[in-house]
């Protein structure tokens, strides 16, 4: 800066040093257990993400709920086994398509855990799955908490209903 120009706004001071001088601290000393360097609770600090993230796992798991409990409602009249197109014909008019084998070629056509389970009984394996899905997405709506394989198990849960629903739950005319 040159001697005869006015001073700048900006202290030529690194922040840094000046955060810690108005704190009333050394520079090397540790902040106080939960706390951050500038002084504010630990949770409340610049830069984390806390509240928004519990509203948004909040705000998903009350979406899942609502559609595992409408699911569970409505999946035994549309896709049971009497109902208007059972999902037990559709897998295996898919089952038949890919010549009678259950392989990859079929799970990626429709990806479904119904794969897996006995379709003697399709009525109680959607209602299996509904309340599964309702019980883990209540759980994760009244807690705030959830994790990586809370959220994958409610994908996937999802999805298996969704790919056995044929026309009742193709572009958005799950209602």
């Amino acid at each position: 800066m040159r001697p005869d120009s006015p001073a700048m706004a900006a202290p030529e001071e690194p922040l840094r040093r000046r955060k810690v001088r108005n704190t009333g601290r050394e520079t090397g000393s540790p902040p106080g257990p939960g706390r951050d360097p500038a002084g504010s609770p630990a949770h409340l600090r610049a830069g984390t993400f806390w509240l928004t993230r519990i509203v948004l796992l909040r705000a998903l798991a009350f979406v899942y709920c609502v559609a595992f409990l409408v699911a569970l409602h409505q999946n035994k009249q549309l896709i049971g086994d009497r109902g208007l197109l059972p999902c037990k014909t559709y897998l295996k008019s898919v089952q038949r398509h890919f010549q009678g084998r259950i392989g990859w070629d079929a799970v990626s056509y429709a990806p479904t855990v119904l794969w897996l389970l006995d379709w003697s009984h399709m009525d109680s394996n959607l209602d299996a799955l509904a309340l599964l899905g309702a019980g883990i997405s209540s759980f994760v709506l009244l807690t705030g908490c959830a994790n990586m394989v809370l959220m994958a198990v409610l994908w996937v849960l999802y999805t298996s209903l969704v790919n056995v629903g044929q026309i009742w739950t193709r572009h958005g005319e799950w209602k």
